[in-house]
């Protein structure tokens, strides 16, 4: 049995931890997959946590809290992150916060990236690692 280190996008915990529709579906899916091990930043930490938190999301806060609690990857030399995720950027027209993204999941040596973001978006772009899409 081979364990895949996994990155997920901040789309895919959102979808998961909010329960809708067939990208929720597969979010879960994935998140309970047995076979997996999760890498994780403070960027994608930072990009849904505090706003759950703020907005009184009691039950899609804790959703997130378990999530990060068991990852077992987490990317943090911010520096070292913010330099490769400048080039993922400059690199392949990446967003800011994608760049980071796919910065640490290199980092931590991830086998994929799963995002909810469709085929047609700059994240699909990369060449650094697997890019893995949920959308429909």
């Amino acid at each position: 049995m081979t364990i895949i280190r996994t990155f997920l996008d901040a789309g895919v915990l959102i979808s998961a931890a909010r329960g809708m529709g067939k990208e929720s579906d597969a979010a879960l899916q994935i998140i309970r997959d047995p076979n997996r091990e999760f890498a994780s930043s403070q960027f994608l930490k930072l990009e849904v946590l505090p706003k759950a938190i703020f907005n009184k999301k009691t039950l899609e806060a804790e959703f997130y809290e378990t999530y990060f609690e068991a990852v077992a990857y987490w990317a943090t030399d911010i520096e070292k992150l913010c330099q490769a995720g400048y080039r993922e950027a400059a690199n392949f027209g990446l967003g800011a916060m994608d760049a980071l993204h796919v910065a640490a999941a290199v980092e931590t040596h991830s086998d994929e990236f799963i995002t909810s973001e469709k085929l047609s978006k700059s994240i699909h772009r990369t060449r650094s690692i697997l890019i893995v899409s949920i959308s429909s």
